[in-house]
């Protein structure tokens, strides 16, 4: 694991309150879970950080050791690893996405 990359993750994570590690971008994403990963997001958020993994390569190798999650995309709510699309939807049904995005959105002034 290159210690730039993960230097890098950890300044992003840091950086980034809602944060979406995804398989192209929300507007134009590269895979259906990405896709339906980033339309939950914009149900709460009208912006949120993301990082298109299939351009950034070194993040793509080196994120799902860095944070023992194997797969794309990988939603981080205040430097916390939230989990994939499956955890997403999940949390969207049952109503603790909102209840962990609306503090945030506060906090950070986010629309």
């Amino acid at each position: 694991m290159s210690n730039n990359t993960v230097e890098k993750i950890k300044k992003q994570i840091q950086a980034n309150p809602i944060l979406l590690y995804m398989k192209g971008t929300p507007d134009s994403a590269k895979c259906g879970f990405s896709a339906k990963s980033a339309q939950i997001l914009h149900l709460y958020v009208k912006s949120f950080y993301y990082i298109d993994v299939l351009i950034d390569t070194d993040i793509r190798s080196v994120l799902p050791t860095f944070s023992n999650w194997p797969t794309f995309p990988q939603l981080w709510l205040e430097g916390k690893l939230i989990g994939g699309c499956d955890i997403i939807m999940d949390m969207h049904q049952n109503g603790t996405l909102k209840q962990a995005i609306d503090p945030i959105k506060l906090k950070y002034n986010l629309n």
